[in-house]
């Protein structure tokens, strides 16, 4: 064996072991990723304050959290056959926190609504007057 083929071994060998490296990183990845997705729920609820467990709750914690006079802050519920509905009320100069640029903040809180009525299995509208 000359020394160019023992030069082509040794670099398929690196090659290989390169490999070999990449799928245990990713083999264990995925493991861990399926580890998350499989926690119980049960750990969630422990975990979450308690002021979040309902969805009116919810709005009404992030309201207070991001304006100036959270005393004001008032959410009703409405239910009707097309789902629930949210009215968030607060002071008039906290409006534009509470609805953001570009109605950031508040497409925001309708997306997390969105996600804890689909785990309920229903269907949830903020309005903010």
């Amino acid at each position: 064996m000359n020394e160019q083929e023992s030069v082509n071994e040794q670099e398929s060998v690196n090659e290989q072991e390169s490999v070999n490296e990449q799928e245990s990183v990713d083999e264990q990845e995925s493991v861990d990723e399926q580890e998350s997705v499989n926690e119980p729920e049960s750990v969630n609820e422990q975990e979450r304050p308690k002021e979040l467990k309902g969805m009116k709750d919810l709005v009404e914690y992030i309201a207070r959290s991001i304006v100036n006079s959270p005393d004001e802050v008032v959410v009703t519920e409405e239910t009707d056959e097309q789902g629930t509905t949210l009215n968030l009320q607060v002071a008039d100069e906290d409006k534009g926190r509470v609805i953001g640029k570009q109605g950031r903040v508040a497409e925001a809180i309708r997306t997390l609504l969105r996600v804890s009525a689909a785990r309920q299995g229903t269907r949830v509208t903020l309005k903010i007057i």
